[in-house]
């Protein structure tokens, strides 16, 4: 890791790389291993000061898949990221990366993965160009600067200083960094956070392209709506523990039924729960409604006469799935977590 704190496939515990005639880190391809699944997890734990950060966590993520993991703050997200990268050892389990195991084999592993961290590991003061001009040493057959910095839309920035790059420039510039070196493996640590919305989809638009060359992609995120767009599979954990994992739409049919609808502020959950086909009850924003229900044609009935009487106008009123962002509050509880 430089002094800045970015990763680069250099860094390990040994100076042992294979590298090529023009001293780049050379990829080793594992030889006859299985290259259907490209991440194994089975019973993995991490404990800190006593606290279990990953608790007997086990999923597989196949070849050139999008993997979402998603849970609260202190889910254990980012320690399980960490470690399947190499960049933090393990209490116990059996990891598997690209067919290495990252506690004794990351040489092998790190110039085959590309890592966007959350935020921070890049030089204040360095330039888009100068970042990606360097990196692309570290790697035999690299991306070209120019090519990234077109691609992220940077190309007017390339000669601003890291630190006076907005929040969303900042983020697109470490996905390039972690895409210069045509990884088979691809870590994105909340890839879009700061970013605004025409930014997200365009951000959206490039990681969908990686899968299309073949990348298997590994992320996390906050919004809901970027797990559906983007994964193949969502993993959803909390205090280190695999809740639920499944395609999005899958999750979303077996969560339940729902009713949506807009009203008044001030409706009390409680007297929605006291419909018959009422099973739970909350308040999205002000004067936004989720009812949870096994029955949602019965309970349309009963909303609306319950709206009548009261003289209330129910907008926007909808019936269907359990949206993904439902599941995971269902799972995860609704408190804020820091």
């Amino acid at each position: 890791m430089t002094a800045g704190g970015l990763m680069t496939p250099s860094d390990s515990t040994s100076a042992d790389h294979p590298r090529d005639s023009n001293g780049a880190v050379r990829q080793e391809r594992p030889d006859s291993r299985d290259l259907g699944t490209a991440v194994t997890v089975s019973g993995l734990r991490k404990t800190y000061a006593g606290t279990p950060a990953v608790d007997g966590l086990s999923f597989d993520i196949q070849s050139g898949e999008i993997f979402a993991l998603l849970g609260p703050n202190g889910a254990g997200k980012t320690t399980t990221l960490e470690i399947l990268e190499g960049y933090r050892q393990r209490d116990s389990g059996e990891v598997n990366v690209l067919g290495f195991d990252p506690r004794n084999q990351s040489d092998q592993i790190k110039p085959l993965i590309g890592v966007m961290l959350q935020s921070g590991g890049i030089y204040p003061s360095v330039t888009p160009f100068e970042l990606l001009d360097l990196l692309r040493h570290f790697y035999p057959d690299a991306r070209e600067p120019a090519d990234l910095l077109d691609l992220v839309g940077l190309t007017d920035s390339a000669g601003t200083r890291y630190n006076q790059l907005s929040g969303g420039q900042q983020r697109r510039l470490a996905l390039a960094a972690a895409i210069i070196g045509k990884p088979r493996l691809l870590f994105l640590d909340e890839p879009t956070s700061a970013m605004d919305p025409q930014a997200r989809r365009v951000t959206w638009e490039l990681i969908e392209a990686q899968r299309r060359l073949g990348t298997t992609i590994v992320l996390t995120t906050h919004f809901m709506e970027e797990a559906e767009r983007l994964a193949d599979r969502v993993a959803i954990i909390d205090h280190g523990r695999l809740l639920a994992l499944e395609k999005p739409a899958t999750l979303r049919r077996n969560g339940g039924s729902t009713v949506t609808f807009l009203g008044p502020a001030g409706i009390d959950p409680v007297e929605l729960v006291s419909l018959p086909s009422a099973d739970t009850a909350r308040i999205t924003d002000p004067g936004s409604y989720v009812v949870e229900t096994g029955d949602p044609i019965a309970l349309l009935d009963e909303l609306t006469t319950w709206a009548r009487s009261r003289g209330i106008l129910l907008e926007n009123l909808h019936a269907g799935n359990e949206t993904l962002e439902d599941v995971f509050l269902r799972l995860t509880g609704h408190q804020i977590r820091e």
